[in-house]
């Protein structure tokens, strides 16, 4: 009955509308009262899960992210692209997944990367002649790959979910493979289309001027290199390393490329400020929620149940693939992370599945809800970008779901995919 009334308030408070932070502040509190537990228990939960040093990763990230992304690197970025592939057929939706894997390494979210790099290459796509709806699936397709890529804060997040347990930088590591091959795999689906289409194709940038779009670039990949090259060495760690690039961020937009007005940075901030809110008060929530799940022991009921259902790992992963994959298509993918990553670590390291190899498989999963209603922000966005209904992209973006179900499979039974470069690197 305990489990009943946690589960089943959240739920209800859910179909009532009400936003995923505060169902889970609800939900712990009613079973707070159910159980007798003082509710100043689940106050220091909630208080306490948004008090580590280590989440300070999170508005930093967001921030740089947030920075770059007004400050036209996504614009840069997309030029470099077009140095490498923009004069193949079809080289325009190329592009736009090339852009979106060098975004993705700055901005380490899905939203941020369909909002910088769609709002650039979807308007020029269909002035190029490609067909407005597969401009958009283009888009949100490739921006599934800076959840994968470092900086992603959604690795953070699952780390916090973890209790702190899983390396940040294994996460950062494992996710590198996976998202490449997510790219390679869009990219293969979009030759196709193109010559099958036969789409335009585009002109060879001139070595002079790729230089020139090249050196224009760098000052903004330098990010990639901060970040990466100060934890893998070391030198900081990915909360310092999030600090240090939100301040070299500020002075590359402000200073040298200069695309960003000072009066625009209080707008800037508040949207940040904004988003690191709804973050924070999600994951104090949460906490609160996984201390309630935790006394009422639904993380070992789960494990005894899925030892029941099945012995084997592999097919203890496919039901958990699909049993993901329906629930991110109604939740957002951080909540689902905070929500699942208690209820399943125990369960997977009975079945022997690394931490690491699991949280990517959950990012991965979680990421394709983005792109499916009737939530689906990363969709919202596109759409909103493209002025297209999200019932036509729904209908259109079907084959994008091809290459994106056949890398998680991949990523799913072939471990090493994830766990080759973390013990490579940080080994």
């Amino acid at each position: 009955m305990d489990v009943a009334i946690l589960v089943g308030s959240f739920t209800i408070v859910c179909l009532m509308g009400m936003p995923v932070a505060y169902a889970l502040g609800i939900a712990a509190i009613l079973s707070a009262l159910w159980i007798d537990l003082p509710l100043e228990a689940v106050m220091l939960k909630v208080s306490g899960g948004m008090s580590g040093f280590s989440l300070l990763a999170i508005p930093f990230f967001i921030l740089a992210g947030s920075i770059m992304a007004v400050g036209g690197m996504a614009e840069r970025l997309v030029n470099l692209a077009k140095v490498f592939v923009g004069f193949i057929r079809g080289g325009m939706a190329l592009v736009n997944i090339v852009a979106s894997t060098m975004f993705g390494c700055i901005s380490g979210s899905s939203v941020a990367d369909t909002a910088a790099v769609g709002s650039v290459m979807i308007p020029q796509m269909i002035k190029n002649g490609y067909p407005r709806l597969f401009a958009v699936n283009v888009t949100i397709s490739g921006s599934l790959q800076p959840l994968l890529l470092p900086p992603s804060h959604n690795m953070v997040i699952y780390s916090l979910a973890a209790g702190g347990t899983i390396s940040v930088a294994q996460l950062f590591m494992g996710g590198v493979i996976p998202a490449l091959l997510l790219g390679l795999s869009l990219i293969v689906l979009v030759l196709i289309i193109a010559h099958r289409e036969k789409f335009p194709k585009g002109e060879v940038v001139p070595l002079r001027q790729a230089l020139k779009i090249a050196l224009d670039a760098v000052w903004g990949m330098i990010t990639i290199a901060i970040i990466l090259g100060g934890i893998l060495t070391g030198v900081f760690t990915p909360t310092e390393s999030a600090a240090v690039a939100c301040v070299y961020a500020f002075f590359v937009t402000m200073f040298i490329y200069r695309d960003c007005k000072w009066r625009d940075l209080p707008m800037l901030i508040a949207r940040v400020v904004r988003t690191v809110g709804m973050v924070m008060i999600m994951i104090g929530f949460s906490i609160a929620f996984g201390y309630m799940m935790a006394l009422m022991q639904v993380p070992a009921k789960a494990t005894e149940l899925f030892v029941a259902i099945s012995s084997d790992k592999y097919t203890f992963l496919l039901y958990i693939n699909i049993l993901l994959l329906l629930l991110g298509t109604f939740m957002d993918l951080a909540p689902m992370l905070l929500i699942c990553t208690p209820i399943f670590l125990p369960v997977i390291k009975q079945f022997g599945i690394d931490p690491v190899h699991f949280g990517i498989i959950m990012i991965l999963n979680l990421g394709i809800g983005l792109l499916t209603p009737p939530v689906g922000p990363t969709m919202v966005v596109g759409c909103a970008i493209g002025r297209v209904s999200m019932e036509a992209v729904s209908r259109s973006i079907l084959i994008f779901y091809v290459p994106m179900l056949i890398v998680l499979l991949l990523v799913t039974y072939i471990p090493a995919l994830s766990l080759w470069l973390p013990r490579l690197i940080l080994h």
